[in-house]
């Protein structure tokens, strides 16, 4: 669904910095506001040229493809974050190193990309905002590759499965490649890894589908570990 204005106390309440902009400033910048499903893209790659965009609700994973092929994971984007890739693809004049796809059903406000551009030259508050969230974004780029080089596979494995869900929602719809890209890993280890869970009783599996039966030997399993490494 496609809206051809935003809602601006919506967006104002999740982006504060663009409060700043005048009315010109808006009606140059064509903004639009759609709400994509959870595992569609956010954009085509021709088309990351043309826009910016700003996750006004849920959650988007920004991947790239590995030296050996491989799907992996860049960073997660939240409402509210500024993608640091778009910021810096957008300054340099390069294409947009990587694929943006909705985790969660998401809200996303596009504007034209020249018009965001001059935002970050002339206004300060935006300029502000921009490099700040960039900073944050490549400070969580770090810690990401950090936490993906350090701990092994079924440790990351049982906290993502802890972080994707809950007390109150124990299952989520996910499939073992979506979590190899998660995770940085192939699909095959990563099967692997959920077939020993299964029979420890910790999970249950459907298509598409993990379902947590047991959090509390998960928690104590990640905990221990981490205990370990460090």
């Amino acid at each position: 669904m496609t809206k051809a204005l935003p809602d601006l106390h919506t967006l104002f309440d999740t982006f504060p910095c663009f409060r700043t902009l005048p009315a010109e400033e808006w009606k140059a910048a064509q903004p639009m506001i759609k709400t994509i499903p959870a595992q569609a893209s956010l954009f085509h790659n021709e088309e990351a040229g043309k826009y910016a965009f700003f996750l006004l609700s849920g959650t988007a994973g920004i991947t790239n493809i590995t030296a050996d092929g491989r799907e992996a994971l860049t960073v997660r984007l939240s409402a509210g974050d500024i993608c640091s890739m778009m910021v810096l693809s957008g300054l340099s004049g390069r294409e947009y190193p990587g694929n943006v796809t909705a985790e969660t059903e998401v809200t996303v406000l596009y504007v034209a990309k020249s018009s965001f551009l001059r935002w970050v030259q002339m206004y300060e508050p935006v300029r502000h905002a921009v490099f700040g969230s960039v900073l944050d974004g490549l400070i969580r780029m770090g810690s990401l590759l950090t936490e993906k080089s350090s701990l092994p596979l079924d440790i990351r494995l049982a906290d993502t499965l802890l972080k994707l869900t809950s007390e109150r929602q124990p299952g989520v719809k996910i499939t073992h490649q979506q979590l190899a890209v998660e995770l940085g890993s192939a699909r095959e280890v990563v099967s692997r890894q959920l077939s020993r869970m299964l029979k420890k009783g910790w999970i249950s599996t459907g298509r598409g589908s993990v379902s947590i039966l047991q959090r509390e030997a998960l928690e104590t399993f990640v905990g221990d570990q981490v205990t370990e490494e460090g």
